[in-house]
């Protein structure tokens, strides 16, 4: 399990009126992002995760928090930014004399079903944020009153997450 942090931000979530915002907190996660899909029942009341990569992803972002966050838990209304970052498939590439250059009509947006949907990479990584799941950086992922997400493909960088908590006052 790789994880790192860094302090490289996209998106902007600061709005009019957000001026007073107490705290940002940004880090980079490295791995793959899983969505959290279906849960199966295994019985005697127990439900399981149906995919196998969501666990590997919420210890990646678990960990990745732990190098960025070392206060209690947030309690307050939170701005949550996202953004996965998925490696290209080799058909965005050229081939032959130009193999390894990128193909001029590839995609800088993922939009294909192996990525997984947006919400659900959402959802698997803001309960990696939360207490309840095991993470330090919220109370709870109710706590979260906007959030922003975006995924898209990258070319030289790992794969992974830019995370970016603003604390709302």
């Amino acid at each position: 399990m790789q994880s790192n942090s860094t302090a490289v931000s996209h998106l902007s979530l600061v709005h009019p009126g957000d001026e007073d915002a107490k705290k940002i907190i940004e880090f980079r996660v490295f791995g793959l992002p899983a969505p959290q899909g279906s849960k199966r029942y295994v019985g005697r009341g127990i439900m399981v995760e149906s995919s196998k990569k969501v666990r590997p992803w919420r210890n990646d972002v678990i960990a990745a928090s732990q190098l960025s966050y070392k206060q209690e838990p947030l309690h307050c209304p939170v701005a949550i930014e996202l953004t996965f970052f998925f490696p290209r498939p080799k058909s965005h590439f050229r081939t032959g004399k130009y193999a390894g250059m990128l193909k001029e009509n590839a995609p800088l947006w993922t939009t294909s079903n192996a990525d997984g949907d947006l919400d659900k990479l959402c959802r698997a990584t803001l309960d990696s944020l939360s207490q309840k799941s095991g993470g330090i950086i919220l109370i709870d992922d109710s706590i979260c009153a906007r959030l922003t997400a975006e995924k898209r493909y990258v070319l030289q960088e790992p794969p992974g997450c830019l995370v970016r908590v603003v604390e709302l006052a």
